[in-house]
């Protein structure tokens, strides 16, 4: 059943127990300043920021997306990307489809030839009663187990071991079910008296993760209780704030392991841990290997 008149996004009203993704393509790239050529694709993809800053213009809007950050593209519609940071940003990209529908053997597949449009490759965005599609509200800021599925997918889909189709198609529904859950835990949350100035704190946390972010201290700045703070944390950034700052610890964690040379030791003091065997115990918890480990294999990726 189609939702609106528009073929573009296509969107059909189906059950979660329909849904069975096919991974195209999942890969790290690193793409210099500047804007890349306006596209249309047949699938769908999910545009993940690493580091640096990005914005796509779609349907006349211009939408910002920073590191830590992904813009949801669908399947039909113009847009163009553009690398706003200097002298390049990071991304890690996955093209997928939602029902298996289609066979993609180059990349090539996935790009609209303007000259030679197949409109029967065009395909379905799922919706589910209650639920707005991904395609609603494009721009996400997905938590830190997303992130490291998606990172996980990359790994599965570069690596091709035995039954690598199977694992992807499981992460791959993770991943939606993560972004699905996004925008109804933060509307939630943002229709409070103080869901505003919570969202400020974020934006501090994000920027001076090393601070001293205890849940005392976060929540003085509200003026609340240290309770009802975490209740109303938790509502907007989908976790208490104790796990929202380590998150964003660990993320900038990562991203300097992959991006520098500074020393273990520096890199945990940077992002407020300044015993390295603490640092150590909680990026091992975080991704089930050693700060060392994780750098070596950023290199091999």
């Amino acid at each position: 059943m189609e939702k609106s008149e528009s073929p573009f996004p296509r969107i059909r009203s189906t059950p979660f127990r329909e849904w069975s993704p096919s991974v195209h393509y999942a890969q790290f790239q690193r793409l210099p300043t500047g804007a890349l050529p306006r596209r249309r694709l047949y699938d769908y993809e999910l545009l993940y920021v690493c580091h640096g800053e990005a914005a796509t213009t779609m349907h006349g809007q211009r939408y910002k997306i920073e590191a830590g950050q992904l813009i949801f593209l669908p399947s039909g519609v113009y847009h163009q990307n553009e690398v706003v940071s200097s002298p390049n940003a990071r991304f890690l990209g996955i093209h997928f489809d939602f029902f298996d529908e289609l066979d993609i053997q180059t990349e090539a597949d996935m790009v609209v030839n303007e000259a030679a449009v197949l409109p029967h490759k065009f395909i379905y965005e799922p919706y589910v009663e209650g639920l707005a599609p991904l395609s609603d509200h494009p721009v996400y800021t997905p938590p830190l187990v997303c992130i490291q599925l998606m990172e996980q997918l990359v790994h599965e889909f570069t690596m091709r071991p035995i039954g690598y189709e199977l694992v992807c198609k499981g992460l791959m529904l993770h991943i939606l079910a993560h972004l699905l859950r996004l925008p109804s835990s933060r509307s939630a949350g943002q229709s409070s008296l103080h869901g505003g100035r919570i969202a400020e704190l974020m934006e501090e946390i994000e920027a001076s993760p090393a601070a001293n972010w205890t849940n005392r201290t976060i929540a003085a700045k509200l003026n609340l209780s240290i309770d009802h703070t975490a209740k109303l944390f938790k509502q907007i950034a989908g976790m208490p704030p104790s796990e929202y700052v380590q998150s964003i610890r660990h993320r900038e964690a990562r991203r300097l392991l992959r991006e520098s040379e500074l020393s273990i030791e520096n890199v945990g003091s940077i992002v407020g841990y300044s015993d390295i065997h603490y640092f150590s115990r909680i990026f091992r918890r975080h991704e089930g290997i050693s700060p060392r480990e994780y750098r070596k294999l950023s290199k091999i990726l």
